[in-house]
């Protein structure tokens, strides 16, 4: 008798169950509604970019794997994928998407990622984590272990939504605009460790933009 596995969430219900996790905490989740396709293709450019060459990939803050389903088809033969998601109902929904997929080199992690216990180095790292919701100290301690599970000449790829600093500026208390000043001030200080590249992605709630790092060896 063949086991049988169930198949994977489908994007609408997926919606519904960010929508879920974002009602408990806006804060660590981000946003509304899981990242649209065409965010997804952006933030895995990276991972085309260095095909057919096997790769190590940490996609961190993957959710209910938005970007997790559009990395799988890319990863070149040979490729490894670290996912790690810190909400535990995320990380089971993962776990089905990989099982569904059969592939067999990707390994679900449920943690916070500079909490990974890991020896492996990342050619890329597609960060879904929502950086400016977090403090700046939160926000440095992020970025530090990104930097340090990067491979030399890797890629670190982020996206952050359009329109959020007018919004804050009209609603946002004065506690919450000092702590986005100075998260603001945390990114472009770890920006300035290398080269970048910016890309706007109007094809998504909210519309966003896609960043890319790579760091000065």
């Amino acid at each position: 008798m063949t086991e049988q596995t169930s198949p994977p969430p489908r994007p609408r219900a997926d919606g519904w169950a960010f929508l879920r996790e974002a009602v408990r905490d806006l804060r660590t989740t981000g946003a509304v509604a899981p990242s649209s396709r065409a965010l997804a293709h952006a933030l895995a450019a990276p991972v085309r970019a260095r095909a057919p060459h096997p790769i190590d990939v940490l996609e961190a803050g993957a959710g209910t794997g938005a970007v997790t389903r559009v990395l799988l088809p890319q990863l070149p033969r040979g490729a490894r994928l670290d996912v790690v998601e810190a909400n535990p109902r995320f990380a089971d929904r993962l776990r089905d998407l990989v099982a569904a997929q059969s592939a067999t080199r990707v390994t679900v992690h449920q943690a916070y990622v500079e909490e990974l216990a890991t020896d492996r180095r990342y050619d890329v790292i597609v960060s879904g984590l929502p950086l400016t919701n977090f403090t700046p100290a939160q926000v440095d301690r992020i970025m530090a272990r990104y930097l340090e599970l990067l491979h030399p000449g890797g890629t670190l790829t982020w996206f952050a939504y359009l329109g959020t600093r007018r919004a804050r500026a009209m609603f946002a208390t004065r506690a919450e605009l000092h702590r986005h000043a100075a998260v603001d001030r945390a990114m472009a200080a770890h920006l300035r460790g290398g080269r970048t590249e910016c890309r706007t992605v109007l094809a998504n709630l909210p519309p966003a933009r896609v960043w890319q790092l790579h760091p000065n060896t």
